[in-house]
Parts: structure tokens; C-alpha cells; sequence
């Protein structure tokens, strides 16, 4: 028997890739950290959020977003939390004057790991177009006459495979922004721009 329906799998590959492509919350996170820290450092928050987006899919087809519907309020309360937390990062890249980080100065030893993880993995978790596009487009691609376990396992690779792809392009498009601001000495534009998408980010999250 086999673990997956072939035709269903080659239709959700392309169909997923475009959707990861698509500007949403955590590319245009990428995007930021890519310009401040470069891309090695925003790998942990890529870490991060490959966590979150793997946890939305499997909970939203075990039917955990039937539960969180039941409780908008919590979930609002966590999602603007969330926005408060990515606003406040965003506030203190705007404000920096100093010189942008980079992979080789030590400014960017500073930035802690975990915190890129939590980035990451807050964002995906507190997303709700997330959750809605989760329920919505997996069902159809899980065949009813084949084992859900298997058949989630390869989605879910799928996802995940698909987002770090698109979310390192993002970054090494920051990261190129970023070389070229600073060969100019437009260190404190360089830091607005991150600032600012990093404020784009939690307005998006709270109003989502």
C-alpha cells in the first residue's frame, strides 16, 4: 500500500512553493533579520519558525483549531502579544545609530539564538491566516482510504522544505540590501528599513 496519494503529492508541491513564496509575516521577518544580522544568524529564527509552521499543521488536522475557535479570546489575547513583543524589536531597530550588524562583527554575538528561535517560532504560532490556511488546504491533499500518520509525515516535510527555501531567498535578498546600504554609509537607513519591516510585522500580526 502506498504511504501517499503520487498525484495528490504532485499537485500540493507547486501549490504550496507559491503559497511560501507569497510576502506574508514570517518572509518579510526573514527579510529583516537578513539585513541586520545576515543570514548565517536569522537561521535560528528560520529554525523557529519551521517549528511553528509544523505545529500549526499537524494541530490544525488533529483538529486543535476546532478548540482555539471556541476561544477567540485567548487566542487574540496571544496574538497580541506577540505584536507587542515584534514592535518593541522593531522600535529599538529604528531608534539604533550605532553600525548594523553583520556575520563578522561582534555586535551580532550579541543576539541571542534563543531569541531568534522564539521570533521565529512566536510568529508562526500566532499567525491566524496561518491556522486558517492550515485547515483549509491540507484536508483536501490527505487521501481518506490511506493512513493519515504517513501521509501527514511527507506533507508537512513538503511545508517545511518549502519554507526554509523561501525564507533563505528572503534573507539573502536583505542581507544583498544591506551591502548595498552600508558600501554608501546609509548605516542609520539601513537600520530604519529593518526597523520599520520589523514594525510591519507586529501592525500585520495584530490586525490579522
Amino acid at each position: 500500500m502506498p504511504l501517499i496519494d503520487i498525484t495528490l503529492l504532485s499537485l500540493f508541491i507547486p501549490t504550496f512553493f507559491i503559497v511560501s513564496l507569497t510576502p506574508g509575516m514570517c518572509m518579510t521577518l526573514a527579510m529583516s533579520l537578513g539585513i541586520t544580522i545576515g543570514v548565517r544568524k536569522t537561521f535560528w529564527m528560520m529554525y523557529g519558525e519551521l517549528l511553528g509552521v509544523a505545529t500549526v499543521a499537524i494541530a490544525s488536522v488533529l483538529g486543535v483549531a476546532t478548540i482555539m475557535t471556541k476561544f477567540p479570546e485567548l487566542f487574540q489575547t496571544f496574538k497580541i502579544l506577540g505584536a507587542l513583543y515584534l514592535a518593541y524589536v522593531g522600535i529599538n531597530m529604528w531608534r539604533a545609530k550605532t553600525e548594523i550588524a553583520t556575520d563578522n562583527n561582534q555586535s551580532t554575538q550579541a543576539i541571542s539564538k534563543r531569541s531568534l528561535f522564539q521570533q521565529g517560532f512566536f510568529t508562526a504560532i500566532a499567525n491566524p491566516k496561518g491556522w486558517a490556511f492550515m485547515v483549509s488546504l491540507l484536508p483536501p491533499f490527505i487521501s481518506q482510504t490511506l493512513p493519515l500518520a504517513p501521509q501527514l509525515a511527507i506533507l508537512v516535510l513538503v511545508i517545511l522544505f518549502s519554507e526554509f527555501i523561501c525564507m533563505t531567498l528572503y534573507a539573502t535578498g536583505g542581507k544583498t540590501i544591506s551591502q548595498i546600504l552600508v558600501k554608501n554609509n546609509n548605516v542609520q537607513l539601513l537600520n530604519k528599513i529593518s526597523g520599520s519591516l520589523m514594525l510591519l510585522v507586529a501592525a500585520w500580526l495584530a490586525m490579522s
